[in-house]
């Protein structure tokens, strides 16, 4: 009998274990997983909810508890954390968090499923109570406690990509002031500044103050060491509690010292199957992975739960003897800002730049419904195209209901590789009530048409 490992229980470890474990039975592979926190198979994703309060209860969050899963033959042990992988020895020591005792445990197969770590920027105060990073359940309760029992009502955020400001918005909804602090001119960095701009505009009209362009040099505490401020620029924003939505970098340092490869992003590279290139028997997905963007040709660190299910799929199918792969991403996300959606895939400008690709960009206004119908709400679609061939690069949505899943249109073009003149064809669905006689999507494919022509 074999035994495969898996070092992380969410997302892409347990849904490898599962998908092999139902490939093999328990009299063909032991399957054991060390996760080192308290929660297995939970969404990160919805933490902001849950701290606002549309998610109620914290367990709502939890696809599959760990009796669940060891009800299927698989040895999951929680607080337990592995501290050192020895790839020539074909074993992994792990620390039981509880008790401190550590101990070998051989595999046949590994899969690493290690995650991402919220980035911490060496500042002074960073430590302080009452400054709370949000990538666990455990980090999401330990906000939610601050939150109860803090007497003051101002908030700082640090940082302004999708967590920052999910949680923003979260804070403002339990009764905060709120104050986002980040180093670039606009919110949601993922997005061009033109556009990042609407998302400001629908903060600032939430109430929340979004400062701009601005580099966080501390922050200061006061009475019992508690966090009183955050200075950037020499200014000072008064701050109660701090969150931190900076953003994440993969948790590679396990297989960094076990001299697995790693990517410019520092997480770990990988065949189409999910093999860590070079070793026949480890395998690894999720957030500490660098994966292949199919618009650009390079590898990208993208932190996704769609991408680290899917990573697991694969792995476990691999790991039970099947076959499967991972062609690549194309970058798609949608978020919201109060009724505002927002959604992006494929390329930036300076995406695009970077790739050495010569390109047009196009903005347009429509609606998410006929304009007569009532209800009808604005939306501002921008598209990337290359110059030459017309090739779809990416798309930037902001827009009231029915505007951000919009984006999956442009997602599927991005992996057909299609042109904006193919796109101008596509047969979308149409009725008042759901769109515009020309979908905005297909407005915005004209527009590229008609600038690729005239430049390209």
């Amino acid at each position: 009998m074999e035994r495969l490992v898996v070092i992380g229980g969410d997302a892409a470890g347990m849904s490898a274990a599962s998908q092999a474990r139902r490939l093999k039975d328990a009299s063909e592979l032991e399957i054991v997983v060390f996760e080192r926190g308290r929660f297995a198979s939970f969404s990160a994703c919805g933490i902001p909810y849950w701290v606002g309060g549309d998610v109620l209860e914290r367990d709502s969050l939890i696809a599959r508890t760990p009796e669940e899963h060891r009800s299927r033959d698989i040895d999951l042990r929680m607080r337990t954390e592995v501290t050192e992988i020895d790839v020539a020895g074909g074993r992994v020591r792990a620390r039981d968090l509880e008790s401190g005792t550590e101990s070998w445990t051989d595999y046949d197969k590994l899969v690493i499923a290690t995650g991402a770590r919220p980035i911490r920027p060496p500042l002074p105060g960073i430590d302080a109570p009452g400054v709370h990073g949000v990538q666990t359940l455990d980090d999401g309760q330990a906000l939610i406690d601050t939150l109860d029992r803090t007497e003051g009502k101002r908030a700082v955020v640090v940082g302004a990509g999708y967590i920052g400001v999910e949680m923003a918005e979260a804070l403002i909804q339990r009764g905060y002031d709120v104050t986002m602090v980040q180093r670039g001119p606009e919110p949601m960095s993922t997005m061009d500044p033109d556009m990042g701009a609407l998302v400001r505009d629908a903060m600032c009209g939430l109430g929340i103050k979004v400062i701009g362009n601005a580099e966080v040099t501390e922050i200061r505490t006061g009475e019992q060491g508690l966090v009183r401020a955050v200075v950037a620029d020499g200014v000072e924003y008064p701050a109660d509690v701090v969150v931190l939505g900076i953003g994440v970098r993969p948790d590679t340092d396990l297989a960094r010292a076990a001299g697995l490869p790693l990517g410019e992003y520092g997480g770990l590279l990988t065949d189409l199957a999910m093999r860590v290139r070079g070793h026949e028997n480890i395998w690894a997905g999720g957030d500490c992975v660098e994966v292949l963007d199919l618009v650009s040709g390079r590898e990208r660190h993208i932190a996704l739960g769609t991408h680290a299910n899917k990573h697991g799929q694969i792995i476990g199918t691999g790991v039970g003897g099947g076959y499967a792969t991972f062609p690549g991403v194309v970058g798609t996300a949608v978020s919201k800002v109060c009724d505002l959606e927002v959604a992006r895939t494929g390329l930036r400008e300076k995406d695009a730049r970077a790739s050495g690709l010569q390109f047009v960009a196009v903005t347009i206004e429509s609606t998410s419904r006929a304009g007569y119908y009532p209800d009808a709400a604005a939306m501002t679609v921008k598209m990337l195209a290359e110059r030459r061939t017309g090739r779809l690069l990416g798309v930037q949505i902001v827009g009231r209901e029915g505007a951000g899943k919009r984006v999956d249109i442009a997602a599927v073009a991005l992996t057909a590789r299609m042109t904006v003149e193919q796109m101008t064809a596509l047969d979308l669905g149409y009725a008042p009530p759901f769109s515009p006689v020309w979908d905005p999507i297909l407005v915005a494919a004209r527009k590229a048409v008609a600038e690729v022509r005239e430049r390209g």
